[in-house]
């Protein structure tokens, strides 16, 4: 089993605007798990503290092999997602490990 973990930092927004675009991307990368056959979890939390100047996002994912974790890469739902992520965040933190 493969733990994938990703940390976003968005961009500068006003705090109501950060908030919304925190809830369209939990949403986002939660409904992945619906779409891709190779994601066997996934949780996503958010920030209790929008203002804070570590990560706003965390996502955690399993996957059961790295040939899984890398066919959920290049999965067209997962690029879609990719593309917001890309659009609103300025940094993103990553590690794969095995579980």
């Amino acid at each position: 089993m493969i733990n994938h973990i990703v940390l976003f930092k968005l961009k500068d927004y006003p705090k109501e605007e950060k908030a919304q675009i925190t809830a369209e991307l939990k949403e986002m990368l939660e409904s992945l798990q619906k779409k891709i056959f190779e994601v066997k979890f996934i949780e996503v939390g958010v920030n209790y503290e929008l203002e804070s100047k570590s990560y706003d996002l965390a996502l955690i994912s399993h996957f059961e092999s790295v040939n899984d974790l890398d066919a959920y890469r290049v999965h067209p739902e997962h690029l879609k997602v990719v593309e917001r992520v890309n659009e609103t965040t300025a940094e993103r933190a990553a590690v794969d490990y095995y579980l």
